[in-house]
This record gives C-alpha cells, structure tokens and sequence, in this order.
C-alpha cells in the first residue's frame, strides 16, 4: 500500500514537483473554497487588479460550504474549469474537486506546476476534517462565497500532475 503523502499550505514548487498521479495524499492548513458562482467572480476581481487573497501556493476545493458541510462539485463544469489555468498561473498550486478534465486545463496546470486532487464526495468525512470556515470574499454568494477553511487531513488522490491524468 502505498504512503500517505501530508501536505501543507501553503504549497511550493518542490511539493508539487513531488507530487505523481495516483499519490493519496491529506491536505493540512488553509484552503479556499469556489465553484460556479464565485471562481469567475474571483477571476474577474484579479484581472481588474483587485487582491483579495493571497494565491501564491493556495490550495483551492471546488465546493460549497453549508450546514450539511463540504463537498466537491463537477470540476469540469465551464464556470469552474475555465478558470482552473488562469488561478494556476496567479500562484494557486492545486484545484480540488471531482471528474476530469479536458486536455487543455491539464496542459495549462503542467506549465503552471499545479496538480488536480479528486477528493470523495462524502460530506461527512470531508467536514469531520474542517476546523473552521470564514467568508472571504462574495458573501452575497452565500454558500458559494469564498471561505477559508481550515483543515486537518483532506484526503485526496492525485489526479493530474506533470501533464499526466488519471482519466
């Protein structure tokens, strides 16, 4: 059985260079949140020269955050995975979430060395992993604002890493 590999935000090069498809892996410290309603919000807001958080080595889940807790959502849906390359080049290293993705996004986070993570969609176990939540930005988003969450152990698998996919 393969190692569990922990990782900690914020993320650096050298870890994500280490990073392979297939490896599990526990994500540990701060991540935001962002899906349909908020990353192309947040897009828009950076191309603008707004700086609302900080992405150098963010780790980014694609999910909402409710009172029945966390979950991912369809990585490949166009509000989300359009903007996968643009974060990756404003510094975020990896994009959480579930499904594939098209073989442009792959490339564009080769080149920006960042990975993808599918992570189950079990609310239960992914918030039993939650610290604590804080809206950050969008809030009239509601459960799709942008939370920083603080986590203890994620788990994850990789999915794309080095111009590779699992799918």
């Amino acid at each position: 059985m393969d190692d569990l590999k922990k990782i900690k935000t914020p993320m650096n090069d050298e870890t994500v260079l280490n990073l392979n498809v297939g490896d599990k892996i526990a994500v540990y410290g701060n991540i935001f949140t962002g899906r349909d309603a908020a990353l192309p919000k947040l897009v828009k807001s950076i191309k603008s020269g707004e700086n609302l958080i900080n992405l150098r080595g963010a780790v980014i889940m694609h999910t909402a955050v409710s009172r029945a807790g966390i979950s991912p959502t369809t990585s490949n849906k166009e509000e989300i995975e359009e903007n996968i390359p643009f974060l990756s080049k404003s510094g975020v290293k990896m994009h959480i979430g579930k499904g594939s993705l098209n073989t442009d996004t792959i490339e564009a986070l080769n080149n920006y060395n960042s990975v993808f993570v599918v992570t189950p969609p079990a609310a239960a176990l992914l918030t039993s992993k939650l610290i604590s939540k804080k809206v950050i930005a969008f809030k009239e988003e509601g459960m799709e604002a942008i939370y920083k969450l603080e986590v203890n152990g994620i788990p994850g698998i990789v999915a794309v890493a080095h111009g590779e996919s699992l799918y």
